[in-house]
């Protein structure tokens, strides 16, 4: 049986991370112990979210690979409230968040917010060459139904930020929003219901450019990475502000309009919410409705890993127990109306049309056992040839990686952001 403080761990790690494949990295933060990256989960434990020695995947497909200031539109309002950081190599500078508003927010279905409200947190700041150009800041984006805090756990951060680590925050500055409907980040289930503008990737992205231009003077960006949603969004900004950033990692997507299962699974979320007359067009009050379960149901299964939930409950017992657990925790952490919204943003989501004109080499990287992003549909490897300097990197299964949450496992695809930043940095001279 998992013990309470377990579940309740794990409760946590639901709410704030999204669409992860496989139980063993939730578990593992559950056990509240150092990572141990180069050994290999035993059997029947918790083992740690880190990848063991073994040969190393390699790469399907491969090709060689700022505005002002804005004054008077954003208000930025500290919350005072540092974020406490996980163990591992410890980043030079602690990361807080703050609160930007950004004023008269215009969407593209024609509606508009007086003051769209984006939370972020911050590690480092920013550093400018002789014309100004910020030349360190890093954009990490989230996945749905997910926050830019996700990013502070030990096997991400820990992998990534801390002193001598690929995104050494004493380097680097690096910025972790909440999307649009997200996190803390203005949200339909603040009051606004179904009245809510209907928000799309593109208004997200929009959203995020203003951030950093209005709220954070970030006029360029060393990189932009982003899993699962944050990935699409990194596809998006890619031919969007061609010339804002250095280079561009998405993890865990596909370019394409989402069709077929993906979108069909997506739709049976809505569904499962919106059939259901305790949903009263969305004012149920604070209540769940009950539909909300059964689109809990829908999203367990879309995120699943066959392989490692097969050795985390091998018996009827131990997988009852374990769909009873998701369950809870998923629905004691979303909000009906907010799922609706985050699932629907990717209704005209479609990259395909645009990929010629990302300037910025793109390190695009699936796993093989991703049900979500599956590779025998066969998209990536045609796809990629669009983009003037692609690459596809598709990771084969192993006992490290987590299906669709191999997305957040820095320690397994680290070695190609590694190769990524080394082919896309500037000259001395440039700089």
């Amino acid at each position: 049986m998992m013990s309470r403080r377990r579940a309740r761990t794990l409760g946590a790690c639901l709410g704030c991370l999204t669409l992860l494949g496989g139980l063993r990295p939730l578990m593992a933060a559950a056990a509240g112990g150092a990572p141990a990256a180069a050994q290999p989960p035993a059997a029947g434990a918790a083992p740690a979210m880190t990848a063991a020695a073994g040969p190393a995947p390699a790469p399907v497909h491969q090709r060689p690979p700022g505005p002002n200031l804005a004054s008077g539109t954003c208000r930025m309002a500290i919350t005072g409230r540092a974020v406490s950081a996980v163990t591992g190599p410890a980043p030079a500078h602690p990361p807080t968040e703050a609160d930007c508003t950004l004023r008269d927010f215009e969407f593209g279905s024609g509606e508009a917010l007086p003051e769209l409200r984006l939370h972020y947190v911050t590690l480092g700041s920013p550093a400018r060459d002789a014309a100004g150009v910020v030349r360190n800041a890093v954009l990490i984006l989230h996945g749905t139904t997910g926050s830019g805090r996700a990013f502070l756990a030990e096997t991400f951060a820990g992998q990534l930020f801390g002193r001598g680590q690929l995104l050494d925050a004493a380097t680097h500055y690096i910025i972790l929003p909440d999307g649009i409907g997200t996190g803390r980040s203005s949200r339909p289930s603040e009051g606004l219901h179904m009245r809510f503008p209907k928000y799309t990737y593109d208004d997200m992205v929009r959203a995020q450019h203003r951030l950093l231009t209005e709220c954070l003077g970030v006029n360029h960006l060393r990189l932009v990475l982003g899993t699962s949603m944050g990935a699409m969004h990194t596809w998006v900004w890619g031919y969007t502000y061609p010339d804002f950033m250095d280079a561009l990692m998405p993890l865990a997507s596909l370019p394409v309009e989402i069709a077929g299962r993906n979108r069909m699974l997506r739709k049976m979320i809505v569904d499962s919410i919106e059939s259901d007359p305790d949903w009263k067009q969305g004012e149920y009050g604070a209540i769940q409705p009950r539909g909300l379960v059964s689109a809990a149901h829908v999203l367990i299964f879309m995120v699943s890993s066959p392989l490692q939930w097969q050795k985390e409950a091998p018996t009827r017992e131990k997988a009852e127990a374990l769909l009873a657990t998701l369950v809870k925790r998923y629905t004691s952490n979303l909000d009906a109306n907010d799922v609706i919204y985050q699932f629907e943003a990717s209704r005209f989501y479609n990259p395909l049309p645009h990929l010629g004109e990302i300037r910025a080499p793109l390190y695009a990287v699936n796993s093989a056992d991703d049900q979500i992003n599956p590779p025998e549909l066969g998209i990536l490897d045609d796809a990629i040839h669009r983009v003037p300097h692609g690459r596809y990197i598709l990771l084969p299964i192993t006992p490290q990686t987590r299906g669709h949450g191999t997305h957040s496992l820095p320690a397994i695809w680290g070695k190609y952001l590694e190769e990524l930043l080394a082919a896309s940095e500037r000259p001395a001279s440039a700089n």
